[in-house]
């Protein structure tokens, strides 16, 4: 499936130029990874914590795990591995560079008090949701925004759908458990 491009993207430029961490949030399969796999640079490495074998290396030695995945870095589901958070504080507060860390993770609740303590300042955080009509269509209507004449010209140009296609497009953009 080729890659279509979200939104999202800019924002998420731009907090990673301004705070040295970027945490990524939503909902699991709305595209988190794979958009920060796009918008990455070739020297940003990439580690997930659902593989078993990293998550055990990020609980039982934090500090040499950060060494191994030295920033710039993403790290995928950081929920798994909370013992993390006060090594890249850590880092963060030595290096000051800003964009060192991109962290996603799909559990908000579990992982925001974990975050706003030990990354407060530090950290911008965005929520990932689902393909918008907009991305899917691929109309260029730029990033949602509430403004009147904004939305009575997307309006004149948005495409129709059915019920049958709305329930296809929801269903793709739920997550279901």
């Amino acid at each position: 499936m080729p890659f279509i491009g979200r939104a999202i993207e800019s924002v998420l430029t731009e907090i990673s130029n301004m705070f040295p961490i970027l945490f990524l949030t939503g909902p699991r399969q709305v595209g988190k990874k794979t958009v920060l796999q796009q918008l990455a640079q070739k020297d940003r490495r990439y580690v997930a914590l659902d593989t078993p074998s990293d998550r055990a290396f990020a609980k039982s030695d934090p500090e040499l795990f950060i060494q191994r995945y030295a920033p710039p870095v993403v790290i995928d589901e950081v929920q798994y591995a909370p013992e993390l958070f006060d090594y890249i504080k850590v880092y963060v507060d030595i290096h000051k560079n800003n964009g060192d860390f991109w962290l996603t993770g799909s559990q908000t609740f579990h992982l925001m008090k974990n975050v706003t303590e030990s990354l407060e300042g530090r950290a911008g955080i965005v929520r990932m949701l689902g393909l918008s009509n907009n991305e899917i269509d691929a109309t260029g209507f730029g990033p949602f925004q509430v403004v009147p004449e904004k939305l009575f010209g997307r309006m004149e140009h948005a495409v129709r759908l059915s019920f049958r296609h709305w329930a296809l497009r929801v269903s793709c953009t739920c997550q279901f458990i």
